[in-house]
């Protein structure tokens, strides 16, 4: 069967809006970026960071925290958003995105970003390294979960699935991977770059317990994140399904916004007038 059609066509709210003036400003400032990658997870986001996950800015390195790999590491401008405002680092870094005095790369880098759990960009290596870490919170006795972010088109990787096998071996109850389901990749739809449906019953043909939620809806996003683990003897997967470039019209779905540089200044002031 097809992933499910939940609708995500959700209205914006101000805090919302706001996270994304911060994405597009870090666009602007450096000329590039993978926005529309960014713009799909704002609210997965903003929901683990406001609601979910245990942390301390002042003390990232917290032996107890929650963990979070954004494995589709492209999509770093939302989290770099998100940490700022958290006040792992100062916000004024922001405007250095992708400069070479800043600490804030085209993906995030580990050791270099406060926050940041892992480094990631080079797709399918995120579930692996939360699998470590979910391993040795079993192994430790720790309550910490994991919460590992991958994309629909990065789970075109045989690493995913390997990992996946791994995870449901262990009984990996503490993990919880998320896909941001916006149903498109680089440059053409999922479906037509590598079919992956039915993606829930394969998820639970690996050993995972699934639930799904619309991607930019706040409330339901609370809802199912609270609920985690979803059961206590295997690993969770939540489809959150989304809209690729959401919440700018011109950008929502087209793939010409997976990542751009060079922006005409006609799109720039566009940009900076879409909120």
């Amino acid at each position: 069967m097809k992933t499910s059609p939940i609708a995500v066509e959700r209205r914006l709210d101000e805090r919302s809006k706001e996270l994304r003036r911060v994405i597009v400003s870090m666009v602007v400032a450096a000329g590039r970026g993978h926005l529309a990658s960014a713009l799909s997870i704002v609210e997965i986001l903003r929901v683990l960071y406001d609601d979910i996950l245990h942390y301390n800015p002042a003390d990232p390195k917290l032996p107890d925290r929650d963990r979070f790999i954004l494995s589709k590491g492209h999509g770093c401008l939302a989290l770099y958003a998100i940490l700022a405002d958290k006040g792992f680092f100062p916000k004024e870094e922001l405007l250095k995105f992708c400069s070479k005095d800043s600490i804030l790369g085209g993906h995030p880098e580990y050791g270099k970003v406060p926050g940041v759990e892992a480094s990631t960009g080079s797709l399918g290596h995120g579930l692996s390294i939360g699998i470590g870490f979910a391993l040795n919170a079993k192994h430790e006795k720790k309550n910490y979960r994991t919460f590992v972010l991958i994309g629909d088109g990065e789970s075109d990787e045989g690493s995913v699935w390997e990992a996946a096998l791994c995870a449901s071996k262990h009984k990996l109850s503490n993990l919880i991977v998320v896909v941001d389901c916006n149903k498109k990749q680089s440059y053409d739809t999922t479906f037509n770059v590598l079919d992956l449906e039915p993606l829930v019953d394969k998820w639970r043909s690996f050993g995972f317990i699934t639930a799904e939620a619309d991607g930019h809806d706040v409330e339901q996003l609370k809802t199912v994140f609270a609920k985690a683990p979803l059961h206590p003897a295997k690993p969770s997967l939540i489809i959150c399904h989304t809209v690729k470039g959401k919440g700018i019209d011109f950008v929502e779905r087209d793939l010409k916004w997976h990542h751009k540089s060079n922006i005409p200044k006609e799109e720039i002031q566009a940009l900076l007038s879409a909120f």
